[in-house]
């Protein structure tokens, strides 16, 4: 079997249509690349992209997506509730079939270094990709967002791992690594106090001593007026996905709120689903390999 990798980049633009058509136009144009999906939100003012196929056209793809995104996002004048560093603000590789996570690595490196050689965005490198132990979290790269970046990486900790001390003035710096698969998983309060989002928020994530593998913040979607808790599950298989909506219920009935709903951004695993299927049906002796028919499709 060909080699498969993933790529998730998520470019700062959930507002203006045309703008990410044409940053996702640039995927649709590279042979041995599969469009799987695109969703944007105009709350986060953020769009997420997921393609796949050969290493060296996903790679292709990628770049493309960056300069785009580059040329047409200024981050001067962008506002929104994700935080955000750069135009396309996060690139990250994931082994598919037949590749292994160092593959991905240096895969991403090769990336990081045309980016900051082409374009002239600096990169850091982050998760599995990550130069030193401080760079591994997201979180904490991007931590000071765009408006506190200039500043940032001037700063010998956190100088970037390729292209110059100094940021791209509109459209910022970008974090590109490889991972392992990641769900974006959002729960949506009845509420608008977002403070009530931010301490459930606080309380399941891993740095607060919550759920293993779990990133969490609280935003509020103005367009709703809904207080939300987005969430990354960075590995279902440590927590999975009823565990965590069930705590944010608990946690959230403390402030007399409720859980309105949920959603998933981008692509998840099957078996995340099948996963929270079996505990709520509470299935008895449930094989998901044997009787989930997609897996006998595979």
């Amino acid at each position: 079997m060909a080699k498969l990798m993933e790529c998730i980049p998520n470019i700062s633009e959930g507002r203006r249509k045309d703008v990410v058509e044409a940053v996702v136009d640039e995927v649709r144009g590279v042979a041995g690349v599969a469009l799987l999906d695109y969703s944007s939100d105009e709350s986060h003012n953020r769009s997420v992209i997921t393609f796949a196929g050969e290493p060296v056209a996903v790679m292709e793809a990628a770049f493309k997506v960056a300069k785009k995104a580059a040329e047409l996002i200024d981050l001067t004048v962008h506002t929104g509730e994700h935080p955000r560093m750069g135009a396309v603000d996060v690139i990250p590789f994931v082994p598919i079939r037949d590749m292994d996570m160092a593959e991905c690595v240096e895969l991403s490196k090769q990336l990081a270094k045309r980016i900051a050689d082409e374009i002239d965005l600096p990169v850091f490198l982050y998760e599995e990709s990550a130069s030193a132990p401080h760079r591994k979290n997201l979180a904490a790269v991007r931590k000071g967002q765009f408006e506190g970046m200039a500043k940032k990486v001037e700063e010998e900790k956190w100088h970037p791992d390729f292209g110059d001390n100094r940021i791209h003035p509109t459209a910022g710096v970008v974090a590109v690594g490889a991972r392992q698969p990641l769900i974006a998983f959002n729960i949506n309060l009845s509420t608008s106090d977002v403070e009530v989002a931010n301490k459930i928020a606080k309380i399941i994530r891993e740095s607060g001593g919550g759920l293993r593998a779990v990133k969490a913040m609280g935003v509020l979607l103005e367009d709703r007026n809904v207080a939300q808790v987005s969430i990354n599950m960075c590995n279902f298989r440590q927590t999975p996905l009823y565990r965590v909506f069930e705590l944010v219920k608990v946690e959230a009935a403390r402030y007399g709120v409720s859980v309105i709903g949920s959603e998933i951004i981008g692509l998840t695993p099957m078996d995340a689903l099948a996963d929270t299927a079996d505990y709520y049906l509470k299935i008895e002796n449930f094989d998901k390999h044997r009787q989930v028919l997609e897996n006998h499709l595979l």
